[in-house]
């Protein structure tokens, strides 16, 4: 399994990269879009959630929301709507397809976005028809059970996957090679499990995932470990491993990882916006420079780490870069998985 690790290596080294220089380029890369240091700002912002209420998207959403409005930059409330299908392919369908110039709406993505991109998910579109703006967090992958279950650790889970793999139904917002699925995968990979033989239970968004966990309809949840840690600080859910290098701070320090347990698994979800393939330079611009204003204000980093995000700050040509080398390496992994068909070698 060593291509386990290079799933975070490319997050951890640009990301420092990111957070050391994002003061210095708040303003300039912002004129340098075009040449101008023209903004226009939108009239009615509006940020869309590519799933139902409740999973990572509403986070990613509310997240923006609440950094622009308590540090100041936007003036207007901005409203979530939510555009469920597809895991992100109708929104992103109708925004590339349908709405290319709208400068008021930015969309949420994920690395489960890049994933779905990097499988040829959303139709003919690809990761460069759009116009990526902001990460502003990332969190981990996570596996947790009912507080009731039986399972008590993720050993108890992987004993009870390789006695009956069938047996052991996970839920997670996507289909088969999405990114809550290709969490559970590598796992059951890692311990002599075909992935092809898990009992995979697709929703849309984990928000509906973490219901059907605490409602018994499903064995597990794979997701985000953001969205699964309200359920689990109110004593609903028992969350068995974090897929983090290592453990993660505040309310989730008691929480071990995959790692500590003997399981080689990581996986980082960053989380951030995109806009349409012909938005202006000018209100691309303003949305640019009101991210790296917020991205380097004290008190955005309150209201992620309230949300149980960690430091991530890429904007711009910085981000599009990440996007791009992200997809290929994805793109890879799925080859691997035989979920796309591996690329000719020269």
């Amino acid at each position: 399994m060593k291509k386990l690790s290079y799933l975070a290596l490319g997050l951890s080294i640009l990301s420092l990269t990111a957070c050391n220089n994002a003061n210095e380029t708040a303003s300039t890369d912002a004129a340098a879009t075009d040449g101008s240091s023209e903004l226009t700002a939108p009239s009615r912002p509006e940020c869309i959630a590519p799933a139902k209420p409740g999973g990572g998207f509403d986070l990613t959403c509310k997240l923006a929301q609440a950094g622009l409005r308590d540090t100041g930059i936007l003036k207007e409330p901005m409203r979530v709507t939510y555009m469920p299908g597809g895991v992100g392919a109708v929104a992103y369908n109708k925004i590339v397809a349908n709405d290319r110039d709208n400068g008021d709406a930015i969309i949420a993505f994920s690395t489960g976005s890049i994933l779905n991109l990097s499988q040829g998910k959303f139709g003919k579109f690809t990761e460069k028809d759009v116009k990526w703006l902001a990460g502003v967090g990332t969190d981990y992958g996570a596996v947790a059970v009912n507080a009731d279950s039986p399972i008590k650790d993720l050993a108890g889970l992987v004993a009870e996957l390789k006695k009956n793999p069938k047996a052991i139904s996970f839920g997670a917002g996507g289909s088969v090679g999405g990114q809550d699925w290709m969490q559970t995968a590598i796992l059951a990979k890692a311990v002599g499990v075909n992935p092809n033989d898990m009992t995979y239970v697709a929703m849309e968004g984990g928000g509906e995932a973490i219901t059907a966990v605490m409602g018994n309809h499903i064995t597990a949840v794979s997701a985000g470990i953001a969205e699964i840690m309200p359920q689990a600080s109110a004593g609903k859910l028992r969350v068995l491993a974090v897929f983090a290098d290592e453990r993660l701070g505040g309310t989730m320090a008691d929480i071990p990882t995959a790692k500590e347990q003997g399981y080689d698994v990581t996986w980082p979800v960053v989380r951030g916006y995109y806009m349409g393939p012909d938005v202006s330079p000018s209100a691309y611009n303003w949305w640019k420079d009101a991210f790296d204003k917020m991205l380097a204000d004290p008190k955005f980093a309150e209201i992620r780490e309230q949300q149980e995000l960690l430091p991530f700050s890429m904007t711009g040509d910085e981000l599009e870069a990440y996007v791009y080398k992200r997809t290929g390496e994805l793109r890879e992994l799925s080859a691997e998985y035989g979920l796309v068909e591996a690329a000719p070698t020269k």
